[in-house]
């Protein structure tokens, strides 16, 4: 704001200068009144243009603004009032409203009306009319109750620009808070949650084996393997998650989805007994992608077999995985129960099934789509992953709000 006066100060001392040298008495006079000329010009130009630097200067020493107002009333005396050096009389005042308050714009407004009063009873006498000789002080004081107020106004907002500053601040705490939070729910719900589940389950049946009236030594011994494999798998995991924590994905070292995608089958096959196979599909090869975006993309197909190995008593899983155009597919089909006609994310969020949530929360994260329902087939269930090639060369935006419909 004090900028913008500075320059409409400047053009009216540019425009008033040559009426108030032409009209200033050869000798001291006119020296006088070039000076004046330079300190006001020159005052103006330099707060104008470096206002940062020097308008400090301008709010701790308000004799400074006396000073140029002095010189500003030699210009006013030669010039006269009825030229543009006029309006820089006015906006002493409103300069001095915005940068010291309703003090300093008191005491300037006062100063420059008397000097205005005095310069018009000099040019004109006693005898000039009252509207002639009252107009500029009374606008003098308008310009200072002007400035005082826009300076409360400029104070009111700055305030309120901090405090929207500082909320805007601890909503982004809070968000990447929830954000860590359900990324840590999401990576303890697929991966340790699951497999200390599959513990529990083998550590039972091994209980009621070693407590058979007949016990089988063959029997027991794969029970207690698979416990032990089980829990291996667990501290892996664990392992694996309490380092990722730790550092960040390092996206010079590429992963080779296709591979690690068909030996997570073949994990899953022989598990769980269930018949299920891996293909790769499309005409071209998967181009080498980020740590980071392989882990999230195998952990939504293993949550696929793992969703339907637990809740849709599938005879067979089918895997296939491929480029088709400018997208990465991956697509997961079991032949078991199938979701319920007309499911939502809202509805599993409130019955407490968290898997497809966590599906489709690490597509968004990596800019991937997701579908899951039958798809083409006549029943079952269908996970297809589109991932657009082109997102590979970006960094994934962890953006989970946006709804989906499953």
């Amino acid at each position: 704001m004090c900028r913008q006066v500075f320059g409409f100060r400047l053009a009216m001392i540019a425009l008033a200068a040559p009426s108030a040298l032409i009209n200033a008495s050869p000798g001291v006079a006119t020296r006088l009144v070039g000076a004046a000329v330079v300190v006001t010009f020159m005052g103006s130009y330099v707060l104008l243009r470096d206002w940062e630097r020097f308008g400090p200067l301008l709010l701790r020493h308000p004799v400074l603004l006396a000073v140029d107002t002095l010189f500003g009333s030699l210009l006013l005396i030669s010039a006269g009032p009825d030229t543009t050096i006029a309006y820089v009389s006015v906006c002493t005042p409103l300069l001095a409203g915005i940068v010291y308050g309703w003090r300093g714009a008191a005491v300037f407004a006062s100063l420059q009306s008397v000097i205005l009063l005095l310069v018009h009873a000099t040019r004109r006498g006693l005898d000039a009319p009252p509207s002639e000789t009252l107009i500029l002080p009374g606008l003098c004081v308008i310009a200072g109750a002007v400035g005082s107020a826009l300076r409360n106004l400029l104070l009111r907002f700055g305030a309120a620009t901090e405090a929207l500053t500082a909320v805007q601040a601890r909503l982004a705490v809070t968000e990447a808070v929830s954000a860590e939070r359900a990324r840590l729910a999401r990576e303890m719900h697929d991966s340790v949650a699951k497999t200390l589940h599959g513990v529990a389950l083998a550590a039972e049946g091994l209980a009621g084996s070693a407590g058979a009236t007949r016990v089988d030594a063959r029997l027991v011994k794969q029970q207690a393997e698979l416990v032990a494999r089980s829990v291996r798998r667990a501290a892996a995991e664990s392992r694996e998650l309490l380092a990722d924590l730790r550092r960040e994905a390092d996206p010079r070292h590429a992963t080779d989805v296709l591979v690690e995608l068909a030996a997570r089958t073949r994990d899953f096959r022989a598990r769980t007994g269930i018949v299920a196979s891996y293909r790769p599909t499309g005409d071209h090869a998967v181009p080498p992608m980020p740590p980071a975006v392989a882990r999230q993309l195998l952990t939504i197909a293993t949550e696929a077999m793992e969703n339907a190995y637990r809740h849709a008593g599938p005879a067979r899983v089918e895997v296939a995985a491929g480029v088709h155009g400018d997208l990465l597919r991956i697509v997961v089909h079991d032949d078991g129960r199938g979701l319920p006609e007309d499911t939502t994310l809202e509805q599993l969020r409130r019955a407490g099934h968290f898997g497809l949530i966590g599906m489709v929360e690490r597509a968004a994260s990596v800019g991937a789509r997701i579908r899951i329902g039958r798809g083409d087939h006549p029943h079952g269930t269908e996970v297809r992953l589109d991932l657009p090639l082109a997102a590979l060369a970006t960094e994934p935006e962890h953006d989970t709000q946006h709804p989906h419909r499953v």
